[in-house]
């Protein structure tokens, strides 16, 4: 059989150290990722990192198979598109980054499995559900820490409600006004906010800012005639 044939202890022994590297270095990557409380955190950036790495020593195994390669590089870019499709943005928040990077990882298993690499397919099953059991209470403990606003990049976005007819007019002194107080902006987005009226967010390139002077920012822009409504916010989302 050919699952007996591929079984090389030497060669399993190898993968286990390849595994293992990829599991701790992934995890100093996810820890100062989730450490600035960054969707991509410790457990997706482990699986990504096992993924890579049983792709890769798979491919070392199979070494003058071509066609085995071929099939698993179709393998790896069409898993890519299944990820895509469980990720989802809701309300600025992106939720399904950790399924997309065990979909990854589940593929490389199969991959191994299929190739007659059964052993190597077992002991990458063991660091895929290491990397989504044993680090949850690690991610948690993490999370559960005071936010530390010096060390987290935060996503600042100025929301202005007004009408629509003067929806120009309000974008341009929003900008104006961000831009006087030294708060370029990233991006403009609008949306529609009842039957007459648009909401503008302004997502300022800035990763900090000073509390007060965007307070005064807010407090002159809802002064003006054309706003009937402003606030600031921040979030911790990418």
């Amino acid at each position: 059989m050919q699952v007996i044939d591929n079984i090389n202890l030497a060669s399993l022994a190898d993968t286990t150290i390849s595994l293992t590297a990829a599991f701790i270095l992934g995890g100093v990557i996810g820890l100062e990722r989730q450490y600035r409380q960054r969707t991509a955190g410790l457990r997706t950036n482990v699986l990504v990192a096992l993924g890579a790495a049983i792709f890769v020593d798979m491919a070392n195994r199979l070494a003058g198979h071509d066609g085995a390669n071929h099939v698993v590089a179709y393998v790896v870019s069409g898993i890519g598109f299944l990820g895509a499709g469980v990720i989802m943005r809701e309300e600025g928040n992106v939720r399904g980054l950790n399924t997309a990077a065990t979909l990854w990882g589940s593929a490389a298993v199969g991959a191994c499995a299929g190739a007659d690499l059964l052993l190597e397919a077992v002991v990458a099953s063991v660091f895929v559900l290491a990397a989504n059991t044993l680090l949850r209470p690690v991610v948690d403990r993490i999370n559960r820490q005071p936010l530390d606003t010096h060390s987290v990049e935060v996503t600042n976005t100025v929301h202005v409600i007004a009408p629509s007819a003067r929806q120009k007019e309000v974008m341009q002194k929003l900008e104006m006004a961000l831009e006087e107080a030294d708060y370029p902006t990233r991006d403009l987005v609008v949306h529609a906010f009842g039957d007459d009226a648009v909401e503008i967010e302004a997502v300022l390139a800035a990763t900090s800012v000073d509390g007060e002077q965007m307070e005064a920012v807010i407090r002159h822009l809802a002064s003006l005639d054309c706003v009937s409504q402003v606030f600031w916010s921040p979030s911790t989302t990418e």
